[in-house]
């Protein structure tokens, strides 16, 4: 087994490093990895229905969507992420999360933290979440990868994924909002989270009898970037969302103004708006000038820089129209 540590605080490079080993590598591998702040939503999440757009966008909060589904994760440096990418016979090839988790809880047990299997999908201690996981199959391969919540702040996780669920009507898989704690809360003596690294690599190594942590080559960091600029763009985080109804009601000097619009693949494809409002222009042909745009907050704002916004919904600000339609 290849025991790698990703050197990158990347969200886009590391969920890249991880496709990109799953499809280009016969080896079996065991990594770990950290990212700086962002929410990494699964594959067939609806991600505006998933975070908490006005909170990431003030505090710097990366989105990032991931190729394995299951719920919105909160990543930042007091978080430590696992990988296991493993050979698999036909029969072997099935959702075996206590399969992969066994040597995590081993080694968290050895630490003397009580974690245990449970549910679905989890680690817990006592009954709350430290773990997370997610997997995907890739001809005889699978990736099966996780959380563990270390020494993350838990009003930041709470606030970046807390999001009005009456806003959106979809299909997409919903994340199930679990109690949570951090693993050093139950440590019987303190240590870093990078002390802690080295404890989770010395039991893996252990177990696979193998003796050094290996890096990425250089060739393998060029082929992984050229995937990264693939997840960082907008089409691949936000468009690959499934179709949703989004719904929005404010109340402005003008008088209340609600907004039903449909979104396939983060387009806008129809908007009608209702309320008690007054206008000089018919608001259809504002919802016109939206149709085919982006669901975007940076899109909507630039369309309305061009028009006067009053003339469509009286005594009402472009400010108070945008976080209508992006709040």
């Amino acid at each position: 087994m290849r025991i790698l540590w990703l050197d990158t605080q990347s969200p886009y490079f590391n969920l890249a490093a991880e496709e990109y080993l799953l499809h280009n590598s016969g080896e079996e591998i065991f990594m770990l990895w950290q990212n700086k702040d962002s929410v990494i939503v699964g594959r067939y999440q609806n991600t505006l229905a998933e975070v908490n757009m006005e909170y990431i966008e003030n505090n710097d909060i990366t989105v990032a969507r991931r190729s394995t589904g299951g719920g919105a994760v909160f990543h930042d440096l007091g978080n430590l992420n696992f990988t296991f990418i493993r050979n698999v016979t036909p029969d072997e090839k099935k959702i075996d999360f206590r399969r992969y988790l066994s040597p995590i809880v081993e080694a968290l047990n050895a630490l003397g933290v009580p974690a245990e299997f449970s549910g679905r999908n989890d680690l817990t201690i006592e009954g709350r979440k430290i773990s997370g996981n997610a997997m995907t199959f890739y001809q005889n391969r699978v990736l099966e990868h996780g959380t563990l919540l270390f020494s993350t702040i838990p009003e930041r996780l709470v606030n970046a994924l807390k999001v009005d669920p009456a806003k959106f009507t979809d299909k997409a898989v919903q994340s199930v909002r679990s109690r949570v704690t951090n693993i050093s809360e139950h440590l019987p003596k303190p240590m870093s989270v990078m002390e802690f690294r080295d404890h989770i690599f010395k039991h893996i190594l252990k177990n696979e009898q193998m003796d050094a942590i290996d890096h990425l080559t250089d060739e393998e960091k060029n082929a992984i970037e050229e995937i990264a600029k693939q997840k960082s763009s907008w089409e691949w985080n936000f468009g690959k969302s499934p179709r949703y109804e989004y719904h929005q009601k404010t109340r402005t000097k003008g008088g209340i103004i609600e907004v039903l619009m449909d979104v396939k693949e983060g387009i806008i494809q129809d908007v009608r708006f209702y309320g008690d409002f007054f206008s000089k222009n018919n608001p259809e042909e504002f919802a016109q000038l939206l149709n085919g745009q982006k669901h975007q907050k940076s899109v909507i704002s630039s369309l309305l820089q061009q028009i006067d916004i009053s003339q469509y919904f009286n005594n009402t600000t472009s400010e108070e129209i945008l976080n209508l339609l992006t709040k």
